[in-house]
């Protein structure tokens, strides 16, 4: 392939393809050689990733890079558009590289089947132009945000959460990162998760076309006119946009003028989640627990879900305690009886049972293996059987 300034030369697909950008004042022949030429980095691949690698691979971006660790689930089709319910149950990596593929074949797909993680951000971040922050969690964030301030890239940010997101672009050489706004994260629990507070389907449809907007224009040359040092806020209930002015925070810990954090540290003990491996959590599973409802024993059923999400469906005669809301409701729990502790899929419980046993609970205490997705699958294979 002959290059000119170091880019490569567009083939004639390319120029059909492309050719509503190429007609574009600010886009053009070598914009499009640019977009062509760019390594972008997606952290996530899920409901802000599925609009973002489908225009960024449609626009002609060279190489899209993918890091996710998760799998295809149904309950993430209502949002991350991507993905497909043929594809429930694969990676969301290889689901999200079809998609992108079946979109324009030409595009280089690299995907990371694994979580980041402060030992491995350096190795898969240092080969990309920019990186696109998708994530869906606080740890992964400040993560992202210092591994991009340290190799000094571009962090095009988006989140979402019910109804709002946001959008910024974090550029610590010439602007705020991360960090500069959010110097401190929440408290645990404080933010329920998509899965515990629910999230909007087209929301992400937004937040990550502004992302993927940010992006290109990034890659044009575009600078001045990024979200850099403007924070971004969309509220769909309302159609509004509100925007707010940012600026970099000469203190701050990572890109201030003497930083403190010079590594990546622990980012999960940095937002105060602790690791329920370390506490000593018995399971029981469902056909345990449906033995002991049968048998008549008197237990506590806990289900600490969210109050919309166990309305849709639950166990009889249980005790709603949203999880962030258990700690003030404790004395609502006999301690002289066996507790099961029950959430979607048995991770919130188990942390909800860590919480407890750090508050003195005296009781027993177990977490339903498999949460209630499992309860429904053990009751639906139980019927089948009549």
């Amino acid at each position: 392939m002959q290059e000119i300034d170091g880019l490569p030369e567009l083939t004639q697909s390319d120029l059909t393809r492309y050719s509503r950008h190429i007609i574009l004042p600010n886009v053009g022949l070598i914009g499009q050689k640019k977009l062509k030429n760019s390594k972008v980095c997606l952290v996530g691949a899920g409901a802000l990733s599925s609009p973002i690698a489908l225009y960024l691979g449609a626009a002609g971006v060279g190489t899209i890079g993918v890091i996710d660790f998760d799998e295809v689930d149904e309950t993430n089709l209502q949002r991350q558009v991507i993905h497909t319910t043929k594809n429930i149950g694969k990676s969301k990596t290889t689901s999200i590289k079809e998609g992108i593929l079946n979109i324009n074949p030409n595009v280089n797909v690299i995907t990371f089947n694994t979580k980041i993680t402060s030992q491995n951000a350096f190795d898969i971040l240092k080969n990309f132009d920019i990186i696109v922050d998708c994530t869906d969690n606080f740890p992964t964030r400040y993560l992202v945000n210092d591994a991009c301030v340290m190799l000094k890239k571009p962090n095009v940010y988006g989140s979402i959460f019910r109804f709002e997101g946001q959008a910024s672009v974090f550029n610590s050489v010439n602007g705020a990162c991360y960090r500069c706004i959010f110097p401190t994260p929440p408290p645990p629990n404080s933010v329920p998760s998509c899965g515990e507070g629910g999230v909007f389907g087209v929301l992400p449809g937004v937040i990550g076309s502004i992302q993927a907007t940010e992006v290109i224009k990034i890659i044009l040359g575009e600078d001045k006119n990024t979200l850099v040092d403007r924070l971004l806020l969309y509220d769909a209930l309302k159609m509004s946009f509100k925007e707010f002015k940012v600026k970099k925070d000469e203190h701050c810990p990572v890109c201030g003028q003497n930083p403190t954090i010079t590594e990546l540290i622990d980012y999960e003990n940095f937002c105060g989640i602790k690791k329920t491996e370390n506490f000593d959590i018995k399971d029981i599973s469902t056909k345990e627990l449906k033995i002991l409802i049968d048998s008549g024993k008197k237990i506590n059923l806990i289900d600490v879900r969210e109050v919309n999400e166990s309305n849709i469906a639950g166990l009889e005669n249980v005790i709603k305690i949203p999880l962030n809301q258990l700690g003030y409701n404790i004395g609502k729990i006999d301690e002289s009886l066996l507790t099961v502790v029950i959430c979607k899929v048995g991770t919130r419980s188990k942390y909800a049972i860590m919480l407890l046993k750090e508050s003195g609970f005296r009781g027993e205490l177990l977490n339903l293996d498999g949460g209630i997705l499992a309860w429904i699958n053990e009751i639906d294979n139980s019927m089948s059987k009549y």
